[in-house]
């Protein structure tokens, strides 16, 4: 199943770390398939208040996510991010065609 990797970054200033940052990320994804869905577009904002920028990239699993956000060429790029911004990184399981809302009701596999 389809995951993702999320990205909440505010107070982003295109500085020289961030924009190595920008020229390495795309080869760390390849290795693992992993693609832009959302990076960091206008957004039309229809409740509430967000400044954050939001990043999203899809991978074709979880452990591939995983693998990913360990490998040694992303690693070395996360300090690069933290010299221009602040926020939160974190991974989510997507969910398949077929999933309604009230599906979360129902008590979880495991």
């Amino acid at each position: 199943m389809t995951a993702y990797a999320i990205g909440q970054l505010r107070n982003v200033d295109l500085n020289q770390g961030i924009l190595d940052y920008l020229h390495g990320i795309d080869a760390t994804l390849k290795p693992y398939d992993g693609r832009f869905i959302i990076h960091g577009a206008r957004k039309e904002q229809l409740e509430g208040v967000s400044r954050d920028d939001l990043i999203v990239i899809a991978f074709p699993t979880i452990e591939a996510a995983r693998l990913w956000y360990s490998s040694p060429a992303y690693q070395a790029l996360i300090p690069l991010r933290q010299q221009g911004s602040e926020g939160e990184v974190f991974l989510m399981d997507g969910v398949d065609e077929q999933h309604r809302a009230t599906d979360i009701l129902e008590p979880q596999q495991g």
